[in-house]
């Protein structure tokens, strides 16, 4: 430490804001170590450094930043915009000099200060901004945006404790939860943009206005939303894009000063608490009518701020285009993506701004509405699927529903006079399947039954049946946000092929009968930058000395130039070297976290994912308990044959989710019991890795051999970690569900580990669990009964999960008893294939090699030209 800080006196500090060779760099992270951390000057350790050099990149990034905004103001290119609630963006210092190609000049200039890229980099925190898939596709979508040259922004909310940080009780086994301090020390890579904030209103009554369709809204609650910005490079490009966050803050008017020195804090600071708690976590829990109502409000938050800013920029850059403010080019100036049902408000939100402010007629705005907006579907799980119940929309957001009821009824208008569906019962159904508001009776309709059965009741008829009426009272109405989006939507995409065929024929079929050419697909991706150029540089410089350039980081379709050398011995063992490099990196990762000493040798086998029950990881451990089992039972000359394995396993479970968590004590359990096992030793290792997070991914990834995607056919959209370990030469081992079909037709089907049910085999199986005639394998009933002995503790009520013969979530609904036996079959596969390490070698390099088609920007440039219409806009060099 005093050698560093000797070394950071030594650095001259000068301020180069576009310095660019080592020397310089240094000089200017001298300067910024000096002036631009808010340490302690007395300090010098990691998390200064990388403060510095932070800040010595975003400086530079600033000029590209402002060059793209005056770029697209300039020249007024239709801009798309990415309405996300999620953004996973990771670490930004090593991916912005990554993509600038100066990695290996700050990584010089650091180490005149004693330090390397990558103690800088451990001091950065991962942004808590999302938790899952989506919140990964979409930080890989923003890079190859800006890496495309494309006009598009993204925009979130700021959240300020993320989702959650995950740690695990040593005495349990439990996943604990505490809040994620991600912002504690700051956030050197945002910009906060005190001229950008806009008001979002909640609650309170609207009033019609003269006899148009316009209406004054008299909110009940009122916050401002600030925007922060975030750089986002491109890669080898001067494109610098924006995710703008939103945070949300109190409004000065609104706080109740004369109340305040009442005593009466809790009214005064009312709107203070609101402005707190809008933007503190990442899906708050929704058990309480309270916590739904801060995640509508939350969603509404994303929607509302985010079209005042981009309308308030189509009319900035109309009038400095001279064409002024025409709203009927908003749709060739503008298209919004509604990532997921979250920004499903998007839609009604421009339609009041369009009516209220703007003063255009509902059949105007409508119009407008219906070029503009643009929806990805990501799941047919219902819970994602989400619904609102009406009096809280009512009561939350009453314009809005005015709206929506308006377009439910124009809707339902345009199905009867459609003729696509026979009038009648099967009109009656269609309608009722799919209008915007579920269980929803008209006042008027209502009114005129309450009198029917007041005069039924007179009469006395029917008697029994009316106090059976009564005892069942009508399920509650609900506003579809999944309906909205498609009826709203100029176009609807699956994300997977199987998962789009799906969206098409079953979630929204009847929708696909009336609007065929609304429904797309556009397969995922992932971004080869992060997720192998920077994450495996030791695999990456193989690939680059092996094609002859590092062409295929931007054009990830020349990696196909690897199959004509997978069977060439020289660059199998380049391969298997740079593989394990990385995995003595997780080997040390382990030693750190667990304090143990695993074997690198060993088949490294991962799945991380957020932990659900149709993602399957239950799967997973009952797979391992049965190994560890059939070891046990084995003789020491026949253990000497296994194939030694190191699993891990890591995600999170959302915090109220019971069964889930119920998962994770299983697999710490599991895993207490084996890694503490001398007579199985290093043939068996289980680590549940808490707190998973994309920076935990970029170790587990490259250092992957095998990865198992295997959850239940036909619930998976796509998956995107399965891309990830392809692109890093990993074999996958998973059903045919999500992006799995066509990562299996790209490597072929001797490079993939296929088990399980079919998508069409689902709904069959699932009903012969209803009728109690399911017979389990032999295997299964063995494991079962394993875990039951309490080897591994009391996990009665998961297990129970597993043998119900009706109910969801009962009956096993996710087919893992019924997919065990072919599970456990394609394991030993697996074992075998691994024993030829020159052909697993083969099939790795194969695996990479067939990558391609799931980079980013192939998905990218579908979205720009198929549903977009967005062309690249490069900034012209200096």
């Amino acid at each position: 430490a005093a050698s560093q800080a000797a070394a950071a006196a030594a650095a001259p500090p000068e301020h180069v804001p576009l310095a660019s060779d080592p020397d310089t760099l240094y000089a200017n992270l001298g300067y910024h170590l000096e002036n631009s951390t808010g340490a302690d000057p007395l300090v010098f350790d990691a998390p200064k450094v990388y403060k510095a050099a932070a800040n010595s990149v975003k400086e530079r990034l600033v000029e590209q930043w402002d060059d793209t905004y005056e770029h697209f103001h300039k020249t007024d290119p239709k801009q798309a915009y990415y309405l996300s609630m999620e953004y996973l963006q990771g670490r930004a210092l090593t991916n912005a000099v990554g993509n600038m190609g100066l990695t290996g000049e700050y990584g010089e200039a650091l180490s005149k200060l004693g330090y390397e890229m990558e103690d800088a980099a451990e001091a950065e925190p991962d942004a808590g901004l999302g938790n899952g898939g989506l919140g990964r596709l979409a930080s890989c979508f923003l890079d190859s945006i800006a890496s495309l040259n494309l006009p598009c922004w993204g925009y979130g909310l700021r959240y300020k404790y993320g989702l959650f940080k995950q740690s695990v009780c040593a005495e349990t086994g439990e996943q604990l939860e505490e809040a994620d301090n991600w912002l504690e020390v700051g956030n050197p890579w945002e910009v906060r943009r005190n001229d950008t904030k806009y008001p979002v209103r909640f609650g309170g009554s609207a009033t019609p206005v003269g006899s148009g369709d316009a209406a004054v809204w008299e909110p009940a609650e009122e916050v401002n939303a600030v925007a922060h910005d975030m750089p986002i490079p491109g890669y080898k490009t001067r494109n610098t894009i924006s995710l703008r966050l939103w945070n949300s803050e109190p409004i000065a008017k609104t706080f109740d000063l004369a109340a305040f020195n009442a005593g009466d804090y809790e009214t005064s600071m009312s709107n203070t608490l609101l402005a707190d708690q809008l933007c503190a976590v990442l899906y708050p829990g929704d058990g309480t009518r309270e916590g739904k109502a801060l995640r509508l409000k939350q969603q509404y938050m994303l929607c509302s701020a985010s079209l005042q800013d981009i309308l308030a920029r189509f009319k900035e850059r109309g009038e400095a285009a001279g064409r002024g403010c025409d709203w009927t080019q908003l749709p060739g100036k503008v298209c919004v993506q509604m990532n997921d049902t979250h920004p499903t408000l998007a839609a009604p939100e421009l339609m009041r701004i369009l009516i209220d402010e703007e003063g255009l007629s509902f059949d105007e705005a409508w119009a407008i509405t219906t070029k503009t907006v643009a929806y990805t579907n990501h799941t047919v799980m219902p819970e994602a699927l989400e619904k609102w119940p009406l009096d809280l929309m009512d009561e939350v957001l009453p314009r809005h529903m005015q709206i929506i009821r308006a377009i439910d009824a124009q809707f339902i208008a345009d199905v009867t006079a459609s003729g696509v569906f026979a009038e009648g019962e099967e009109l009656e159904a269609a309608i009722a399947n799919m209008r915007v508001l579920e269980n929803y009776v008209d006042p008027e309709a209502a009114a005129a039954a309450e009198e029917a059965a007041a005069e039924a009741e007179e009469a006395a008829e029917e008697e029994e049946e009316a106090e059976k009426a009564a005892a069942e009272p009508a399920p509650p109405a609900m506003v579809r946000m999944a309906n909205l989006c498609v009826i709203a939507g100029k176009a609807v995409n699956g994300v997977a092929a199987i998962h789009s065929e799906i969206v098409k024929n079953v979630v929204f079929n009847d929708f696909y009968k009336l609007w065929p050419d609304k429904f797309q697909n556009k397969t995922n991706g992932v971004t080869p930058r992060r997720w192998l150029a920077f994450c495996n540089p030791e695999l990456s410089e193989v690939i680059t000395e092996t094609l002859g350039s590092d062409e295929w980081v931007a054009d990830a379709d020349k990696l196909e130039g690897l199959l004509a050398h997978a069977d060439s011995e020289e660059l199998q063992e380049k391969w298997r070297a740079a593989k394990h490099k990385r995995k003595e990196d997780l080997k040390d990762y382990i030693k750190e976290v667990f304090g143990d000493d695993i074997s690198s040798d060993a088949l490294y086998d991962i799945q991380i994912k957020r932990i659900h029950e149709y993602k399957r990881q239950l799967l997973n451990i009952l797979g391992i308990a049965y190994r560890y089992k059939q070891m046990k039972a084995m003789s020491a000359e026949e253990r000497a044959k296994c194939v030694p394995r190191v699993c891990m396993i890591g995600g999170k479970a959302y915090a109220t989710y019971v069964q889930a968590k119920r998962i994770v004590k299983l697999i710490n359990a599991v895993g207490n019991v084996i890694n503490n096992d001398p007579e199985i030793g290093d043939l068996l290792k289980v680590y549940f890795l808490p707190n998973y997070n994309v920076s935990l991914a970029e170790k587990l990834i490259p250092a992957s051999e095998l990865s198992q995607h295997i959850s239940t056919a036909g619930t998976e959209a796509s998956g995107t970690s399965n891309m990830k370990f392809q692109f890093n030469g990993c074999l996958i081992i998973g059903t045919l569900d999500g992006a799995n079909v066509e990562i299996r037709e790209c490597v072929g089907e001797d490079n993939f580990f296929l088990f399980g049910a079919t998508e069409d085999m689902i709904e069959p199986l699932r009903e012969e669990r209803r009728l109690g005639k399911f017979e389990p394998d032999p295997r299964f009933t063995e494991t079962m009964d394993y875990i039951k002995s309490g080897i591994f503790g009391d996990f009665s009520e998961l297990l129970a999960s597993l043998e119900g013969n009706e109910g969801f979530g009962r009956g096993d609904y996710f087919l893992v008893g019924a997919d065990f036996p072919s599970y456990i079959d394609a394991q030993v596969e697996v074992d075998k294939a691994y024993l030829d390490q020159k052909e697993w070698t083969r099939k790795s390099i194969v695996s990479t090699a067939t990558s391609g088609k799931f980079s980013s920007d192939r998905t990218i440039a579908q979205y720009a030209e198929e549903i977009w219409d967005v062309e690249p806009s490069p900034v012209p060099e200096k």
